[in-house]
């Protein structure tokens, strides 16, 4: 993971690096060749090349924000961003080597690579529009017009490869000047019609775009149709890269927005389900301040808005208390909709009368009738017999529980586990007998406590997690608790938390004698 980080802020460092030389050897590049060297035409050109190269710049930093804040995935929207940038380059470059003799090596492949960006930035684009609109498979006419897009693009950019060697499309002389080739204007065939099919597709699949998003994406296709048709009867204005800038910005805009609204309702949505859930989880303490008899705490800290841990705690019936701490696989709303069904079937297959396994493979029979999603949850159960101390625990697949004797020290309980619950259907569950003395502390807890991880990749483990627990042993559970909480912020420290963290503590009293 750290690895993977790195690799990422070095990649976005990069590229951060590359906008800005690009800008800057346009800027040098010119103060060199001198302005008054250069045509009026051509310092337009450059000029506008230069803005062009600026904004998307700035679209360019504003895209990394939105992924840092709000996880939006601009991959597709960048790849087509680039693309324009490097026509906005090689456009600017083209310009400054015209007619210098020297540099016709520079003026034939920036050229080439000048004709090579059209066709890449209309494939990309289509491919942006299917993921806009969510296309993955096409059938039919679809099917054929998308493999005829594919294929076209292998042919445009080897055509343009060819030029250099048959000049079809543009020449330059001795004196290092360009100009164009007989069929020059046969070079935008392939553009004109990628371009009418990412009409057609907004077209068939309008209802699923906005009314701005569709004015922004019509804007973009028609723009270089006009600029392209135009430039076939006028020389000396390239400013279809510096145009498509401008509307790439606007595109920007029309996502930030859509993005915004979506987010908006995402929010709103995610933070019902995190009152529903808060309100399913015990989180009144003292939790039982009528009893003498036990002292018990929890907490469960999501890694998402909502989470896929859960605990409760609960009395059977005066003298029997259950416990339950649970990790439902996957992560999320759909994780957070299996634990509160998981957490109902539970409890009340032990206010039926159940044992812990009994109540388990019940659970699992009823899980496996109708586990479409194919999710399954990790539990550890427990019941204890208040009166004598005496208690029976089941573990389905779920971390070793912590237990301190009156006098001693945090250890970890380990015996074999059964399978997670939702895994094997009709299984039977085992069960291990345990018994509490007056003072004795018992700490459950799911493996997003074990695997914490820091910025380095490390565990935080079991052995720090009784370190931190033993490093005050009388202390109550909900003390206990934040002790650990603080032990695992300060190893994770500007690591992300990547599972959720879930604990509960008890400290069993027992009957006090009547005097």
């Amino acid at each position: 993971m750290a690895e993977a980080m790195k690799r990422k802020r070095g990649f976005v460092t990069a590229v951060s690096i590359s906008y800005l030389l690009m800008i800057a050897f346009v800027g040098v590049s010119l103060y060199f060749r001198g302005i008054s060297d250069i045509k009026p035409t051509y310092l337009f050109n450059i000029t506008a090349d230069m803005v062009g190269l600026l904004m998307g710049y700035v679209i360019f930093i504003c895209c990394l924000v939105d992924v840092q804040k709000t996880g939006s995935d601009h991959r597709t929207f960048l790849y087509l961003l680039n693309t324009i940038e490097l026509g906005l380059l090689s456009d600017a470059i083209a310009w400054l080597v015209d007619g210098v003799p020297s540099l016709i090596w520079l003026n034939v492949l920036d050229n080439t690579v000048y004709f090579i960006v059209p066709v890449a930035a209309c494939f990309l684009f289509y491919n942006y529009l299917l993921s806009i609109l969510k296309i993955k498979e096409t059938a039919g006419v679809w099917r054929i017009v998308d493999k005829l897009v594919r294929a076209g693009l292998v042919i445009s950019i080897a055509l343009r490869l060819l030029n250099i060697p048959f000049g079809f499309y543009f020449t330059v002389d001795e004196a290092g000047i360009y100009s164009r080739a007989e069929y020059q204007p046969v070079s935008t065939i392939y553009q004109m019609f990628v371009l009418l099919v990412s009409l057609s597709i907004i077209i068939r699949w309008r209802e699923q775009l906005k009314g701005y998003r569709m004015i922004a994406m019509l804007i973009y296709i028609l723009t270089p149709i006009f600029i392209s048709v135009f430039n076939i009867f006028v020389y000396g204005f390239s400013i279809t890269y510096a145009v498509l800038m401008n509307i790439m910005l606007v595109m920007y805009c029309v996502i930030n927005i859509d993005q915004g609204r979506q987010k908006a309702v995402s929010d709103r949505d995610l933070s019902t389900a995190t009152s529903i859930q808060e309100s399913v989880l015990p989180q009144i303490f003292p939790a039982f301040p009528d009893r003498e008899d036990v002292d018990i705490y929890a907490t469960m800290c999501p890694a998402r808005e909502v989470g896929g841990d859960f605990y409760d705690f609960f009395f059977i019936d005066d003298d029997h208390l259950a416990l339950v701490m649970a990790d439902v696989s996957g992560k999320g709303v759909p994780a957070a909709l299996f634990m509160m069904i998981s957490n109902v079937l539970i409890k009340n297959r032990l206010r039926s009368g159940d044992s812990p396994a009994e109540a388990l493979a019940n659970v699992n029979n009823q899980i496996m009738e109708r586990n479409v999603a194919k999710m399954f949850v990790t539990v550890w159960l427990a019941v204890i017999d208040m009166t004598t101390g005496r208690g029976i625990a089941a573990n389905a697949g779920h971390e070793h529980p912590v237990l301190k004797r009156t006098g001693g020290e945090y250890e970890l309980v380990e015996y074999k586990h059964s399978p997670a619950v939702g895994m094997v259907p009709k299984i039977k569950f085992k069960e291990h007998e345990f018994e509490l003395s007056p003072g004795d502390k018992l700490f459950v807890y799911t493996d997003g406590v074990a695997e914490a991880t820091d910025i380095s990749g490390q565990l935080y483990g079991t052995d720090r997690l009784l370190e931190a627990l033993n490093s005050d042993k009388d202390s109550n559970p909900k003390e206990a608790i934040e002790r650990v909480r603080k032990s695992i912020d300060e190893f994770v420290g500007s690591a992300t938390q990547s599972d959720d963290i879930t604990m509960l503590g008890i400290t069993y009293y027992g009957k006090k004698e009547e005097k």
